[in-house]
């Protein structure tokens, strides 16, 4: 822990990529077991697990305020397509982002993988173990799952989104406090 109100500090894989260097809101959890990469911000309140890796070596990868970024997780972007995560959004264990655009206050669920264009509106949820294929759109709400993924109007229950933003934020000022290395 530090001085500056117990943000856990520790050694963690963060690379600049030439001039490109990753950013991290110092109000942001990052475990130490994560790896990002180049030209990757992390916004306020946000956490990465262990086991994610953020590499931002041709566009960018934004991720906003209050969204976690959960264990085994991959964000990626293309050469012409950043990837852009908005704030108060769960991205689930072991997801795939790549060239796509995630709006504030939506979850995508353990396994799932959103690729090239495709855009995640607000209070949407994309399924464990979807796919949503490039160029889709997921609408307000909607509830898109399967592969490749069928949308459901209406279907996204929202109580599942804030809930579990919320409870990631309050698990990474947990970890700020009490994590520990223990070495044998």
């Amino acid at each position: 822990m530090d001085a500056m109100g117990g943000r856990y500090v520790a050694f963690m894989p963060l690379y600049a990529l030439g001039d490109l260097v990753p950013v991290i809101h110092a109000d942001a959890f990052v475990h130490p077991d994560a790896v990002l990469i180049g030209n990757v911000h992390i916004g306020r309140h946000s956490s990465v697990w262990p086991g994610a890796v953020l590499r931002g070596d041709n566009s960018s990868i934004v991720v906003g305020e209050r969204t976690s970024v959960q264990d085994g997780a991959v964000l990626h972007c293309t050469e012409e397509l950043a990837t852009v995560v908005g704030d108060g959004v769960v991205i689930g264990h072991l997801v795939h982002l790549e060239g796509c655009t995630i709006e504030s206050d939506t979850l995508i669920g353990v396994g799932a993988v959103v690729l090239h264009r495709a855009v995640v509106r607000s209070g949407a949820i994309v399924a464990a173990g979807a796919v949503v294929l490039n160029d889709t759109e997921v609408p307000s709400g909607a509830l898109a799952m399967g592969v490749p993924a069928k949308i459901r109007e209406g279907a996204a229950d929202r109580t599942m989104i804030t809930s579990g933003a919320a409870s990631y934020v309050e698990r990474a000022a947990l970890f700020c406090t009490a994590m520990r290395r223990i070495d044998p």
